[in-house]
């Protein structure tokens, strides 16, 4: 893809905190008009990535291009451009909600209209609660809507639903889509799984300061061979029954208990498998109550790639 395509282009960054290098030659690009995700395990180098796009850092070695401009250098001309929703939203301890996002939309020249963008993200309620007193979900919503109330033509959101209700993350995966669909591109960090793959055009995973994976989701999932089936029995297994499962799939096969009716089978999977789980089952008395083949989840995918969990 030409970088005439792309909203952010990150080059061969380089980033170091000391000894520690937290960024280590790090290539990635994002399409413009999109929703990409970011993700990767605590320390894996996405946030200094992502700030050093926002024109918060200066790069050590290697190019960021934002719209077509250097975040750093011509700063002045990028800021009215993109909106920035960091994880404390960047409001004042002190000043009441309403006031704030009052307060950051006069800075702009053509502001989304303030009283309709609360309404979509209920602030209203707790419009004249000074931010301090806020709840976490609230401080989210506050910070997305001082991010996008410039109408900016890209947004970076930091884990825009942490703390929220499921209506309030509907409501904000709903406004996300739209803005997307508007020509907004969105650039995402978040520790659910299921909103990454929910929102995002393309992922890309980062661990060490380095890019190990990207695509869309359905691309990571449905890469390699293993994949997930889950046997659920009307009435208890008999005792060794993981390890008898185990035993009758072969080494390549993993089987876990889930509870006392159901256990999943991980590995190389297919109709076979499935044919043999259900001939162990007649072996073994075992009543199946439903047996379900299913795809590698974005955190399976995840995990194979990083070996660790992506915690919040």
């Amino acid at each position: 893809m030409a970088d005439a395509d792309l909203a952010v282009v990150v080059d061969g960054l380089v980033m170091r905190y000391g000894e520690k290098t937290a960024v280590d030659g790090l290539s990635l690009g994002v399409e413009r008009a999109s929703i990409t995700a970011v993700l990767g395990p605590n320390g894996a180098g996405k946030t200094t990535t992502l700030e050093t796009c926002e024109g918060f850092r200066r790069p050590q070695a290697g190019s960021v291009r934002v719209l077509g401009l250097d975040p750093v250098a011509q700063r002045r001309a990028l800021l009215p451009r993109i909106g920035v929703m960091l994880q404390g939203s960047g409001a004042w301890s002190g000043a009441r909600a309403m006031e704030m996002l009052a307060h950051v939309a006069r800075l702009h020249s053509d502001p989304l209209d303030v009283g309709m963008l609360a309404d979509r993200l209920g602030l209203h309620d707790c419009g004249r609660t000074p931010y301090r007193r806020l709840s976490g979900g609230q401080q989210q919503r506050l910070g997305l809507a001082m991010a996008i109330v410039g109408r900016p033509e890209l947004v970076f959101v930091d884990e825009p639903t942490a703390g929220m209700d499921p209506q309030a993350r509907r409501t904000t995966w709903e406004l996300l889509d739209e803005l997307r669909h508007d020509g907004v591109t969105v650039v995402l960090t978040t520790h659910y799984m299921d909103e990454a793959e929910r929102l995002a055009d393309r992922i890309h995973i980062v661990d060490h300061g380095r890019l190990i994976a990207s695509g869309t989701p359905l691309e990571l999932t449905r890469g390699g061979e293993s994949a997930t089936i889950r046997l659920v029995v009307t009435r208890p297994f008999p005792p060794g029954a993981p390890e008898s499962l185990r035993a009758a799939l072969g080494p390549a096969i993993d089987v876990q208990a889930i509870d006392e009716l159901s256990l999943v089978v991980t590995g190389p999977a297919d109709a076979s498998t499935l044919a043999r789980v259900s001939a162990w089952c007649e072996a073994q008395g075992v009543l199946p109550e439903s047996l379900t083949l299913g795809r590698r989840t974005l955190e399976d995918v995840f995990l194979d790639l990083t070996g660790r969990e992506l915690v919040a």
